[in-house]
């Protein structure tokens, strides 16, 4: 991929970010990113605004550095993804196509196929799950909200997927989910995935507290 536009070197720092490979506190210049990427500074410095914007990073004194989670931030994200994870659900299963579920099924088979995946591999195959949920729902604007909460959450310190038999735990309720949308079972579709997002809430609170701790 080129990464001499803004967009483009935009999603490759917002990416070494929400895998970790940027750490929360890494500061991020304009001259040393110019070097690495081979362009001139007018682009990175787009990019670095964009991602400020999306709440990825923020300013220490003069220079803008890897946003640290706010734990507050994260759990509101939650409360508010609870409901809207339902409400694409349900939707999916109103007005998923076959095609839709032609792909949640590869994807949730991908995922069982996985041996001993990474936590940035479990967070960027569960994220894609996820979009391709809000995608068989056909609602542009349910997938750009959503989009924009997935980014608060994915840049929490660690995956709650790591945590224990989550991952294992995750795959049985994606299947149930899929299975839901596949039978048009609005209601129960709803259901299922807002249950997912609480069980998720549920532990990333008692890995702040941990943390915190």
């Amino acid at each position: 991929m080129s990464t001499t536009d803004p967009d483009s070197l935009m999603v490759a720092l917002r990416d070494e970010i929400l895998t970790g490979a940027l750490e929360p506190g890494t500061p991020l210049r304009e001259v040393a990113l110019a070097e690495r990427f081979g362009v001139s500074r007018t682009p990175v410095r787009e990019a670095l605004t964009r991602l400020a914007g999306l709440g990825l990073l923020e300013r220490q004194g003069r220079t803008l550095c890897v946003a640290t989670p706010d734990p507050e931030r994260i759990l509101g994200t939650y409360n508010v993804r609870i409901v809207l994870e339902g409400e694409a659900a349900a939707e999916a299963a109103t007005n998923r196509q076959f095609g839709d579920l032609v792909k949640l099924e590869g994807l949730v088979r991908r995922d069982r196929a996985l041996e001993s995946p990474s936590d940035a591999e479990r967070l960027t195959t569960n994220l894609e799950f996820h979009a391709a949920i809000w995608d068989a729902a056909h609602n542009p604007v349910l997938v750009d909200l959503l989009n924009r909460l997935a980014l608060h959450l994915t840049h929490a310190p660690h995956s709650t997927l790591s945590v224990g038999d989550r991952w294992e735990r995750s795959l049985d309720e994606h299947e149930a989910l899929v299975a839901a949308i596949d039978a048009r079972d609005e209601g129960l579709a709803r259901q299922l995935a807002s249950d997912h997002m609480r069980a998720a809430r549920e532990l990333r609170i008692r890995l702040l507290r941990g943390l915190g701790g």
